[in-house]
């Protein structure tokens, strides 16, 4: 049996780095964890987040999914949202795609993969309520990287019109929403301009993404 060895030799050579950077490290993590962020993306391995964030263990939690979705049904995906803002109170939710994403490419092309299909449709309802752009594109990847962003805005409103953002927001708990994109070409985050601090700013600010992505 294949034990993996080479990942626990990883785990003891990292460990061993951080301690001789900082010696209290895992005697202060292993107190509580205070992160100002919660990170909703892909689970594409090319994208790991604390990496491409520069963040530390303890600084950044994190759900993902296939193609960064939120929906309403998702409870998974729900209760990580209400943990983070009831319980550790972040300050910011980043949703964040990529360009790239085998999942938005699979719904673009209505492509039959099995018990995937039914949460890419997800993506499938995002590319018919923006079709007649889309449609206007020739260039396959250009159509396709145009998906990849459009699918992280729709998936920021999703976030802002869930019942605990809602909840927080009439609370008065500072809570800003973010929607960013990925290249794995050249390591970089992009800000896809749909910050949304308050229910009255949301449907705002939605509309002027929308707009500006195809301006």
């Amino acid at each position: 049996m294949h034990r993996l060895q080479n990942l626990f030799a990883n785990n003891r050579a990292w460990a061993e780095r951080i301690r001789s950077q900082q010696p209290d490290f895992f005697d202060k993590l292993s107190q509580q964890q205070s992160p100002e962020y919660l990170w909703i993306g892909c689970s594409d391995s090319r994208l790991p987040p604390n990496d491409v964030t520069g963040l530390l263990p303890g600084e950044l939690f994190v759900h993902r999914n296939v193609a960064n979705v939120v929906v309403h049904t998702d409870f998974n995906c729900l209760s990580v949202i209400e943990y983070a803002i009831v319980a550790l109170k972040v300050k910011h939710i980043i949703v964040c795609g990529h360009y790239g994403c085998g999942g938005v490419q699979a719904a673009l092309r209505n492509s039959e993969l099995g018990l995937i299909d039914n949460w890419l449709r997800h993506i499938r309802d995002v590319y018919y309520k923006h079709e007649p752009g889309l449609s206007q594109i020739t260039d396959e990847a250009q159509r396709w990287n145009k998906l990849c962003e459009l699918n992280v805005i729709e998936q920021v409103y999703n976030v802002s019109n869930t019942t605990i953002v809602h909840s927080a927001w009439k609370r008065g708990q500072e809570l800003t929403l973010h929607g960013w994109i990925y290249s794995l070409q050249d390591g970089l985050l992009r800000d896809l301009h749909v910050s949304m601090e308050n229910l009255q700013a949301a449907s705002t600010v939605y509309d002027a993404a929308i707009t500006a992505l195809w301006a």
